[in-house]
């Protein structure tokens, strides 16, 4: 993933959490599942993101014993 899509899954995070504050502050239940949707998208985006990097051999157990 390039530097603006890092930034532009980070900005959707921070968006997504932004509003869903709002909703749960507010008492509005709309703003607040759109907000965790947008979060939760966005990590998905950067989880992906993150598995394209890593080497396909990579069982994550690198120096374990």
């Amino acid at each position: 993933m390039s530097v603006f899509g890092k930034a532009k899954a980070k900005a959707e995070e921070l968006l997504g959490r932004a509003e869903q504050l709002y909703g749960e502050s507010h008492g509005d239940a709309a703003a607040t599942l759109d907000g965790e949707a947008h979060r939760l998208e966005a990590e998905a985006e950067e989880e992906q993101a993150e598995r394209g990097r890593r080497h396909p051999d990579d069982d994550g157990l690198a120096g374990a014993r």
